[in-house]
């Protein structure tokens, strides 16, 4: 089977300009560029949820063929938006994630524990942190255990620590078979994924390793910076 995950000549009206790419499977991709280039309606056109032109394709079928509740076992999706209309707890927020399978979620333990959201378990969304919100959401699509995941900003409302934590859990789920998109504005974290995707102004810039892409050309063409690597603050999880 071929679970490389690819897009052919996807377009969105007026939004994104008709591009081709193939993501590397096993992997953690990041997509980048300025504000407005294009991030969020790559993955939302990927995870179904504006119309566009052209073909996602995984294992080789087109997913706009695919019942909804089908793509929805292969595809997650984690929006930047964390604002609850309805008081759900946490841990049914997380037990949402198993719908498209028509099963429960026997044992929410370890996904609460990954998260950091134990002693959230019972608690309404509508009560907690945003940065809380944004872990509630990371959890119940890692509860989907759909392979390709779409992360929409996923880093912006957390905490130093907590950010670390959901790299290394990404980077975990990509060694484990998952394909991961995740936009991001911090370009020394995009330095650290498998693939690097830039965007700008609705138009693909280029794909490739970081050092591929994250080049002093490309960074001052797209960004308008310039950019030289220098000594910089390391910071790692210590050992549990």
């Amino acid at each position: 089977m071929n679970s490389t995950l690819k897009i052919k000549d996807l377009q969105v009206e007026h939004r994104l300009n008709s591009m081709s790419l193939t993501f590397q499977p096993r992997s953690l991709i990041a997509i980048v560029g300025p504000n407005g280039s294009g991030k969020s309606t790559l993955l939302q056109a990927i995870s179904g949820l504006l119309p566009y032109s052209g073909e996602v394709i995984w294992n080789g079928f087109n997913l706009q063929d695919i019942p909804i509740f089908q793509r929805a076992q292969q595809l997650a999706w984690v929006g930047p938006e964390t604002n609850f209309q309805f008081p759900f707890t946490v841990q049914e927020v997380l037990r949402m994630g198993r719908f498209a399978w028509g099963e429960d979620v026997h044992n929410l333990e370890p996904y609460l524990r990954e998260m950091d959201l134990l002693t959230l378990e019972d608690r309404p969304v509508t009560e907690i942190s945003t940065g809380e919100k944004q872990r509630t959401l990371l959890a119940r699509a890692m509860v989907t255990q759909a392979p390709i995941q779409c992360w929409d900003e996923p880093l912006s409302s957390l905490d130093i620590r907590h950010q670390l934590e959901i790299l290394m859990k990404a980077r975990m789920m990509a060694n484990s078979g998952s394909t991961i998109l995740i936009s991001l504005h911090d370009l020394r974290v995009a330095h650290c994924m498998d693939q690097v995707v830039l965007l700008d102004q609705g138009n693909l810039i280029a794909s490739g390793t970081p050092a591929q892409v994250l080049t002093p050309a490309l960074l001052r063409q797209v960004f308008g910076v310039l950019s030289h690597e220098a000594m910089s603050l390391i910071l790692e999880l210590p050992p549990k």
